[in-house]
């Protein structure tokens, strides 16, 4: 009971303690959006749509639906590589248009760190900065200064509630010594972004964005899939007639297991964002810039393709590889790169206990076999000492 009651009081903190932070960064708001000057060629845009979660995490960009582990700490580093994700559409003189890359390449890292408040509640934080990237930026338009080589993005954090959680065992194992094989998980997920990335160089927000989500997966055998479903709410910002606002988020996924236990998985996952606020065509004269809505709205989407790896610590250590690009849903759509690759690894502790023996399985010597805690040989059942062999003088004394 006082346990019970000190995870409560734990829980309440730790929500109190994110409220109170995003009314901070709320105050903060409207002196970062004054920087945000010019209202049709504003870089207070995110080039980067890709946010990887801390914590378990079996897919690059669908939620996961798994927390991690009471009073234990998850962290990780997931780099990733795009190519042209902001594109500058101007006319030229033969009628047919140019192109002008404000960014061009442009390697992005996000560190990132969990922590289990219970075994449901999981509270995240992620740090992305931009490594490397190249450029023309705002200066086709204005005349101004190319991209920066490096950037500060805006922070995210937040929090997962598994709402209808998993049994923390290995399925794979469970199955293996037919037990269940299936499993089903779903969670809640509420996440930030604070605007202080550096907004001139597409880094950064107006404001901050509320990203509530809710994330599903199911596995059966090896097979295993993923869902989530969510938004991300915002005020509306335009760039050369690109109008980047509030969306809805969708993103689906599903692997199989090449080797058993989580070995070696192959992976193909896809996500959609639809952007709410209606494009607009924008003219530039010698003497302004005018923006005129043109009826159209914009997808922006991406397919991924992966290998995942978690052969360690009983998968509490994973790591992470793939790469993909645009599904065509509109035309042109901004944030968009022409190709995008991953690459991963992450610490996430989930004190999976496939025998129910209370000896983890990263450490447990015997994983489906319940067994002792201590000893030469943790988590394996005590070994019975070989019988004694019978002496044969008093045998032959008997007869």
């Amino acid at each position: 009971m006082v346990r019970g009651l000190m995870r409560r009081v734990l829980a309440r903190r730790a929500l109190a303690c994110i409220s109170l932070f995003s009314l901070l960064w709320l105050g903060e708001n409207d002196a970062h959006a004054q920087q945000c000057s010019n209202p049709l060629v504003s870089t207070c845009i995110n080039s980067d749509t890709f946010w990887p979660h801390a914590g378990p995490q079996r897919f690059a960009a669908v939620g996961s639906a798994e927390t991690v582990a009471e009073r234990q700490v998850a962290f990780g580093l997931v780099t990733s590589y795009q190519s042209r994700p902001i594109i500058i559409k101007g006319p030229s003189p033969g009628g047919a248009g140019s192109e002008q890359f404000a960014i061009d390449d442009q390697v992005n890292a996000n560190f990132l760190f969990a922590y289990g408040v219970t075994d449901r509640l999981q509270l995240d934080v992620g740090m992305p900065i931009t490594l490397v990237q190249t450029g023309a930026g705002t200066s086709p338009l204005t005349g101004g200064r190319a991209i920066r080589d490096t950037a500060v993005r805006d922070m995210r954090f937040g929090f997962a509630y598994a709402l209808v959680p998993r049994e923390r065992i290995d399925l794979q194992k469970a199955a293996d010594e037919g037990g269940p094989g299936k499993g089903f998980a779903l969670a809640t997920r509420l996440t930030f972004s604070a605007p202080i990335g550096d907004n001139t160089d597409f880094a950064g927000e107006r404001t901050m964005v509320f990203s509530p989500s809710i994330a599903a997966d199911y596995r059966v055998g090896r097979m295993f899939f993923g869902a989530d479903l969510g938004a991300r709410i915002r005020p509306v910002t335009e760039f050369a007639g690109a109008r980047v606002g509030s969306q809805l988020t969708t993103a689906l996924g599903a692997g199989y297991d090449i080797l058993p236990r989580d070995v070696l998985s192959v992976l193909l996952e896809g996500r959609a964002y639809v952007n709410f606020p209606e494009q607009h065509t924008s003219q530039q004269s010698a003497f302004e810039i005018t923006s005129r809505p043109n009826g159209e709205t914009i997808v922006p989407a991406e397919w991924l393709l992966g290998l995942r790896s978690a052969p360690m610590l009983g998968g509490d250590v994973s790591f992470f590889g793939g790469g993909g690009g645009p599904i065509p849903i509109t035309s042109g759509p901004v944030t968009v790169p022409r190709f995008r690759f991953v690459l991963g690894i992450t610490y996430a502790p989930m004190n999976r206990d496939s025998d129910g023996d209370g000896v983890p399985d990263r450490i447990d010597r015997c994983p489906t076999q319940a067994g002792e805690r201590g000893g030469e040989r943790p988590g394996c059942p005590r070994e019975e000492p070989p019988p004694p062999i019978p002496d044969g003088n008093k045998v032959e004394t008997l007869k």
